[in-house]
């Protein structure tokens, strides 16, 4: 491969990254009644010329907590700072960052839930007097020295809202619950992203990839990567019905848009365990993967569709479940269901 076309390769991929984030809250698709929210917010701000409320984005990973983000710095004209909850394991990280931010600057958090307690407890301060009290020294001579930081707007992202000690989710001004997509709006955001990008796909293979999505923007723009691949390595300039089909039964992604571990996760409810409930801890076990990748990122899906549910007993596929793989489910499913 010539150095011309590696870089014109990186130039493409980096046209893809820029085509999937909108830049201002027209070009977003989608959450409408999150847009229309956000921009009462922004627009007031900017009449009484103040730094917007602070801002608590929530809902599953992928649907464009970090997008908003970047769209409220963007429409108020602003810098952004953007950090996670994991980094921020002391108080002295998150005073470091109070500290440097510029008057209006937008610092976005991500996971803010994941943040240390310590450190939660100086936002509080932080989100509503702009201030910070740092400690000097250790023991009894300890000294407590106020810090003035510049009016920000906080922007914190979670995938577990529930997690989020109340003294902090009170201090947002704002808090959005972003939903999971329809399919419409998937097929506009695959729509969008190849006409940026100048590829021809026609409407039944933007469905397709829709469909089997997940409701999820984040996949279909991933989907949409691997079904361009998949026909610039067949030699196809125009992407079909059959591209579409044969990158996702490569990638191993079913008519309702499961993938592997997906797959995997039924497999135990269904075949090992025959429909009895399984402990969270034992299903992860069960299929080599974490906790919190299966409760955070799996599993909503699998039980929007239907297709297990949560018991007070673990995790039990439901006759659908049953149905997917092509199983009868037993008898006495039902009334282990109506157990809860």
């Amino acid at each position: 491969m010539s150095e011309l076309t590696k870089a014109e390769g990186s130039d493409n991929e980096l046209a893809f990254e820029s085509a999937l984030r909108p830049k201002s809250l027209g070009e977003f698709i989608g959450q409408s009644k999150v847009r229309n929210q956000l921009k009462l917010i922004l627009d007031a701000a900017a009449i009484q010329n103040r730094t917007p409320d602070h801002i608590l984005l929530a809902g599953p990973p992928g649907l464009g907590k970090t997008t908003l983000a970047m769209i409220v710095a963007h429409e108020g004209g602003q810098p952004l700072r953007l950090t996670s909850g994991p980094t921020i394991q002391h108080a002295g990280d998150l005073a470091a960052v109070l500290s440097s931010l510029a008057p209006g600057e937008v610092l976005f958090i991500d996971e803010i839930h994941r943040m240390a307690r310590s450190a939660e407890e100086m936002l509080y301060l932080a989100m509503e007097d702009y201030r910070v009290d740092v400690m000097v020294g250790k023991g009894p001579g300890a000294t407590s020295i106020p810090l003035e930081i510049a009016p920000f707007t906080l922007v914190g992202a979670t995938t577990r809202s529930g997690m989020l000690p109340s003294p902090l989710r009170d201090r947002f001004g704002f808090i959005a619950h972003l939903e999971f997509y329809e399919n419409q709006e998937l097929q506009q955001v695959i729509n969008r992203a190849a006409k940026k990008l100048g590829l021809e796909i026609d409407e039944t293979a933007q469905q397709e990839i829709a469909r089997r999505s997940r409701g999820t923007p984040r996949i279909a723009n991933r989907l949409l990567r691997r079904v361009r691949d998949f026909a610039l390595v067949g030699g196809k300039t125009k992407i079909g019905v059959d591209e579409a089909m044969g990158a996702l039964k490569l990638y191993e992604v079913d008519d309702l848009g499961l993938d592997r571990l997906d797959r995997e996760i039924m497999k135990v409810l269904v075949e090992r365990f025959s429909g009895k409930p399984v402990g969270l801890s034992t299903l992860a076990v069960a299929v080599g993967e974490e906790q919190d990748t299966i409760e955070a990122v799996v599993e909503p899906f699998l039980v929007r569709m239907g297709l297990i549910a949560r018991t007070a007993r673990g995790r039990q596929a439901t006759a659908a479940g049953f149905a997917h793989l092509g199983q009868t489910p037993p008898t006495n499913l039902l009334d282990g269901l109506l157990d809860l």
